[in-house]
């Protein structure tokens, strides 16, 4: 696995999807680096120090239309170990990212 630096703007949305599941950094602090999923196509990362076998449940659901018109949903999940798990993207017709979502296009879906 190839890890990077979490970008700010990710650490950004998982902060604002957190905050909005009664949730914080404290209670689930952040990794620094990430893996990307699909080579970065949609967007998918797992946060360092979690283990993508040890999947346990979402935290948050939200949504957004891409630049193009076309619903993402995204997935803010933890693992069976209490660690923030991944941030993961669904673009309904499986194309690559384009634009990546700030806070305020996002709609909450489940908390």
């Amino acid at each position: 696995m190839h890890h990077r630096i979490i970008r700010k703007e990710e650490k950004a949305l998982i902060l604002f999807l957190l905050s909005n599941c009664g949730y914080s950094a404290i209670d689930y602090p952040i990794a620094e680096e990430v893996f990307e999923y699909e080579g970065g196509v949609m967007g998918s990362i797992n946060l360092a120090g979690s283990d993508p076998d040890l999947y346990d449940s979402d935290l948050i659901q939200a949504e957004y239309m891409d630049s193009d018109g076309i619903e993402v949903v995204i997935t803010l999940t933890k693992d069976k170990n209490n660690n923030l798990l991944d941030l993961d993207f669904w673009k309904m017709n499986f194309s690559k990212l384009i634009r990546y979502p700030t806070p305020e296009l996002l709609t909450l879906l489940r908390k």
